[in-house]
């Protein structure tokens, strides 16, 4: 089963698609993890990415898109594919279209966690401090969230037409969004 979680960056995505990969045997795709890292690594990828994540920006779709596609043509994780945060432009979904029907693949479900701009604020204001993440700083949360929700509607749109496309409340507690996720995967 190939899933894909959306929501603004504090929606609870990776705290979902941690669950995910435990229940379906999956493999948690974070391009925020794969790009961390990447800095981490001090590749000369990492110091382009850490560029744009300290500008609030999201990291060009080309280095993101080949990242991607080693994922996906990866033959262990063929359909046990958690996408946690990706794709986030619209040139991201049709690449990722493109990507899974080359590998004969298909996403089962899509989860938006709609939530908004004060609980993704409090959020990662949390997430900074038991985290220690340095893109958490309060000027980046909110130009991550501008820049995501100006860029994700797109995605927004070109998936909500699909029949597997699921709008969950974000501001559910972690349980409860698990339970709604949870009675749509165990059909």
């Amino acid at each position: 089963m190939n899933l894909i979680l959306f929501g603004p960056p504090g929606a609870g995505k990776g705290t979902q698609a941690r669950y995910l990969v435990k229940k379906l045997n999956g493999f948690q795709i974070s391009t925020g993890e794969m790009l961390r890292d990447e800095i981490q690594k001090d590749t000369e990828i990492g110091k382009k990415i850490i560029h744009d994540m300290d500008d609030g920006k999201f990291v060009n779709d080309e280095i993101v898109n080949n990242l991607i596609k080693k994922v996906i043509f990866d033959p262990q994780k063929k359909n046990k594919l958690i996408f946690d945060g990706y794709p986030r432009s619209l040139s991201q979904a049709q690449n990722l279209d493109i990507l899974l029907d080359g590998s004969k693949q298909k996403i089962d479900f899509i989860f938006f966690l709609n939530v908004n701009k004060s609980t993704i604020i409090e959020r990662i204001e949390k997430r900074k401090i038991l985290e220690k993440r340095s893109d958490d700083d309060s000027n980046t949360i909110l130009k991550r969230y501008e820049t995501y929700m100006e860029t994700t509607r797109p995605v927004l749109d070109f998936y909500s037409k699909n029949s597997n496309f699921i709008e969950i409340d974000g501001t559910l507690k972690i349980d409860q969004i698990t339970a709604k996720i949870d009675s749509f995967i165990n059909v």
